[in-house]
Parts: C-alpha cells; structure tokens; sequence
C-alpha cells in the first residue's frame, strides 16, 4: 500500500517562493528554508525538493500557469502566500492534522536534543564526520576545522570537544574504559551506531547538510 503524503498543490506557492529567493533556482535539499517547510508541513525536504525541480522544469500544465501568474510578480506571490498561511488551521497542527496519522521522522533530527542547548542530531552528524577526519590528538579548540565547524554551526568549540570525547568512547579501536556523563551521551550513542559503519556515505550527507547552516 503505497504510502500517504501530506502534500497539496496549494504548497506549489511556497516552493515557489523559495525558488524565487536570490539566488533564483533550485534550492539544496538541506536548505535551511527547505527544512523548516518540511517540518512545518510534514513533509521531508527530499519531496519539497523534488517538487522544487518540477516547478524548475514547469512539468505540468498547472504548474506553468501559477508560473506565469506569479513568477513575475512577487508581491502577488506575497499575497497569495500570506493567504494560505493565514488559512483557519495552517498553523494549529492539531487541527490542520485532525485524522491524518503524522509520525515526525526527520523533524525530530533538526531539533534541539534537550531544551537547554542548541544542539541538535545533524550537528552530531557533522561532528562524527569531522571526528573521522582528525586524530585524536588535533581534538582540541585550536584544531582549525573545529574552529570552522563551530562557527558554521554557531556553537563552542568546547561543545564540539565534548561531543568528540563521547564519540571516543563509543569508538572500539580506543577502547577507552573511563566513565563519561553528559546530556547528549545517548544520543552520539545512536549517531554513531547509525552512521559510523560508512565514513564514506556519513561524509557525503555531511556535505549535503552543511546546506542548512550557509
């Protein structure tokens, strides 16, 4: 049984709103504004980004007539956004969602792990792939890449270190037997287990999500 989407061809206006967004074209998959769709409309930015390069490619008759009513004309665009989200229910996912089973999948991974930092499962991503391009001796706050990957991601290089740390002892060639408490340990648990097995494929999607912090 093929499985149901929440997609509507009113979204056709917010892909193209962000389409239109400088610079015009076909946006990342990991695009910031891609994400935050997706999660407000829960939808996976691999669909959104699908539909982006139908839009692209004005696949269907439809889709070339909102093209040409709106594509050049960006206050209408505006306009007709703001109508859809001002519609009774777009905001209140309670209502907007009554008898639709929604499951959050890739939401969850944009999200901050606990409320009390910014921290969230793609960041760990990203550490875990720099974690296995460094030694362990260059993981500390003077390594450049760290440096740049904090700033990328807007966090401390402490926290960065912190995380690699927890990645130390998950990590069986170090077999380290020291003890280590942190709020973010069973999470760099489920990283690691779910992409350590692949540096390869792990540096990949690390690339793609880098899209989200330009």
């Amino acid at each position: 049984m093929a499985k149901k989407s929440n997609w509507s061809d009113d979204y056709w206006l917010l892909i193209m709103q962000i389409y239109l967004y400088k610079p015009v074209g076909v946006k990342p998959l990991y695009n910031r504004m891609m994400v935050n769709l997706g999660i407000e409309l829960h939808i996976h930015p691999s669909v959104l980004h699908e539909k982006m390069q139908q839009l692209a490619n004005l696949d269907t008759p439809r889709i070339e007539r909102l093209w040409n009513a709106y594509s050049g004309n960006p206050q209408k665009l505006s306009r007709a956004v703001k109508l859809l989200r001002e519609m009774n229910g777009f905001h209140d996912a309670g209502a907007f969602y009554d008898g639709v089973d929604v499951v959050e999948t890739f939401e969850s991974d944009f999200k901050p792990i606990i409320p009390s930092s910014p921290i969230s499962p793609v960041m760990l991503i990203l550490v875990l792939d720099l974690y296995f391009r460094l030694t362990p001796a260059t993981m500390v706050s003077a390594t450049p890449e760290i440096q740049e990957l904090a700033r990328m991601m807007k966090i401390t290089t402490t926290d960065i270190i912190e995380i690699m740390d927890i990645y130390q002892h998950c990590d069986p060639y170090l077999n380290r037997r020291d003890v280590i408490f942190s709020e973010w340990l069973i999470a760099c648990q489920k990283i690691w287990s779910q992409y350590s097995g692949d540096p390869i494929k792990l540096a990949d999607f690390a690339e793609e999500l880098k899209a989200y912090f330009s």
